[in-house]
């Protein structure tokens, strides 16, 4: 029994803090910087699958039209999945007034994100691909800041920094925020020492050239840069190129939205398992393992840190202290979730329920993922 209790400890201390040090460690002793040109300027072409987005499109596509950003290397390719809410009629009004080629195409029946991405990307002509959701706003050098990561021939992929904000602008609850500065720092490292292993699809770019068409069922900002780094590329992080998205309304939405996410990683990494190798991908399988695989399962040692820690809470003060620390934490949690939707949670209140929320979907994905179950089409931003 302590065996597992600190086997259970000293794994979810790797997962959380003992991976992210030893990254840190590696890219202070052997850094591997980005050699980028601020004015490089490539044809880019920008991707948005949309379903049913007549609420955002507009704004979208007002927003990378006013990338400071020659116009007359851009163009905007969006693909409607059999959308009926006037989303196609927006887009070609904007279309039409636009300082550079918007061009709309319409999948039926629904196929879904990824399958729409593979017929746009048959039509693309710019050397650079980039990747927005229907109701992404980026910050004006967003486009620049991306693509000048491109000029290091070493670099495939780029992705951008997401924060989310309410409706008036403002930064989430520290729950959320937490978690994305935490990531974030994270991928900083990552690029430090090679590459990242975590992107944020809406706001991502890659060379065209590297593009590999996906099945229907598998997550593109997942499998796309595993197929960039399995063809000898780099996958890096560029936290000056920003995107603000509109935070989930609610904690239900944003729950089904993580089981959704989880689910297709766990699919794209039995379908990547090669990658995982360290014998073929070295350091970049291990950090695969670390950052993603055994995060995705933490809620394992989570529930045998627990369950043994109540066994072993009357053997010793030590143990009875670890016992009421994790109570304390759950309990926080709790009081979390019964203030779900209160956007000003304290600190410790707000961690504490997205950590717990974190891992629940974890788990609800993994169940879902042992049963065979697959997530392809789903309506944006509502899980």
């Amino acid at each position: 029994m302590e065996f597992l209790f600190w086997f259970s400890f000293f794994l979810l201390f790797y997962i959380y803090f003992g991976y992210p040090l030893a990254i840190k460690a590696v890219a202070a002793v052997r850094p591997r910087p980005v050699h980028k040109l601020d004015d490089f300027q490539p044809k880019v072409s920008i991707l948005i699958a949309a379903f049913n987005e007549a609420k955002d499109i507009e704004a979208t596509l007002c927003n990378k039209l006013e990338q400071d950003y020659p116009k007359h290397l851009m163009e905007i390719l969006v693909i409607s999945d059999e959308s009926d809410d006037g989303t196609d009629q927006i887009v070609e009004t904007v279309a039409e007034g636009a300082p550079c080629p918007v061009y709309l195409y319409r999948q039926v029946p629904r196929q879904g994100k990824t399958a729409g991405l593979n017929t746009l990307y048959q039509h693309a002509t710019g050397d650079i691909l980039l990747f927005s959701d229907a109701n992404s706003q980026w910050d004006p050098q967003a486009l620049q800041k991306l693509v000048s990561n491109f000029s290091d021939p070493e670099v495939g992929y780029v992705t951008g920094k997401m924060v989310y904000v309410n409706k008036d602008g403002s930064l989430v609850g520290d729950g959320c925020s937490a978690y994305m500065k935490y990531e974030n720092w994270l991928r900083y490292q990552e690029t430090l020492v090679g590459s990242v292993v975590g992107v944020d699809g809406g706001i991502d770019a890659m060379r065209k050239s590297l593009y590999q068409p996906l099945r229907a069922d598998q997550l593109p900002d997942f499998v796309q840069p595993l197929k960039v780094v399995e063809q000898g590329a780099r996958v890096v992080y560029e936290p000056e190129a920003l995107l603000k998205e509109e935070a989930l309304s609610d904690s239900g939405s944003e729950f089904s939205m993580r089981v959704r996410v989880s689910l297709r990683a766990l699919s794209a990494l039995k379908d990547m398992a090669h990658v995982l190798n360290p014998v073929n991908h070295g350091l970049y399988a291990l950090q695969l393992h670390s950052h993603k695989l055994l995060r995705y399962y933490a809620f394992i040692p989570l529930a045998l840190l627990a369950i043994t820690n109540t066994v072993l809470a009357s053997d010793n003060t030590w143990y009875l202290l670890a016992f009421i620390g994790q109570a304390a934490f759950y309990l926080l949690a709790w009081c979390g979730h019964q203030q779900k939707d209160n956007p000003d949670l304290p600190p410790s209140i707000g961690i504490s329920y997205y950590f717990v929320l974190l891992n629940t979907a974890c788990l609800q994905a993994a169940l879902a993922f042992a049963r065979g179950e697959k997530k392809v089409i789903w309506d944006p931003r509502k899980g």
